[in-house]
């Protein structure tokens, strides 16, 4: 970690940033497609599909093509899904991060430097929910520099800057697939919350609860 610096986003930043969000979000495809294998409804859809199948044909190819190309699509809807996400995040927030992050009140974006390449990122602005509250967005650290303690570091960019600003409390939101992030906001003293299903039908279909986490500035544990 000595040699990583954690700075403030320059604009030179743009390209590097931008593509360690989405390739973080792509990197989240195999964890996808196995929390929706592992969904008790479409082990049953693919079962019933299956017998369905052998018993109307008495042959195994054509049950075995057939789940085949469900999960082909439903691995494809999933692509979809990222995409979607990450084309609305791109033309939202990020569409120009200078504005968004560095020229509103009570917003940043950090990004973590190992030998003069962006390796790591996070911004933060109020919560939409509770302007009180200082939100943590978009963190990532690319795939070959994870596990050197470069996201605590941005996390606790994040905290230092509540604190300045006198926030009495951080929130994210992440989702059950994120099973890394989540024990990293854990072991920096965020608190779970209930989580909630996104209303849009595939999400509610594949189960993708999205978890809010909070960091209480004002009461912190022993």
């Amino acid at each position: 970690m000595a040699e990583v610096q954690i700075r403030c986003y320059e604009d030179g930043d743009e390209k590097d940033v931008k593509e360690i969000f989405a390739l973080g979000l792509h990197g989240l495809l195999r964890s996808s497609c196995l929390h929706v294998l592992k969904q008790l409804h479409i082990q049953v859809l693919l079962v019933c599909v299956f017998c369905a199948l052998l018993a109307s044909t008495k042959s195994l190819l054509l049950p075995i093509l057939a789940v085949t190309l469900l999960l082909a699509a439903g691995r494809q809807e999933i692509c979809h899904m990222i995409d979607s996400y990450i084309e609305k995040s791109m033309s939202d927030d990020l569409r120009n991060i200078r504005q968004t992050y560095l020229e509103q009140p009570n917003s940043c974006l950090w990004v973590a430097e190992f030998q003069e390449q962006v390796v790591g990122m996070v911004a933060c602005c109020p919560s939409e929910r509770n302007k009180a509250w200082l939100e943590l967005k978009r963190m990532s650290v690319r795939h070959s520099h994870r596990g050197q303690g470069i996201a605590k570091a941005l996390c606790r960019a994040v905290e230092e800057f509540a604190r300045k600003q006198s926030f009495p409390a951080v929130v994210l939101y992440t989702s059950v697939v994120q099973t890394d992030a989540q024990k990293l906001y854990e072991c920096m003293g965020y608190k779970r919350d209930s989580g909630h299903v996104s209303s849009v039908v595939s999400s509610w279909i594949t189960k993708f609860t999205v978890f809010e986490y909070m960091l209480d500035l004002q009461h912190p544990e022993n």
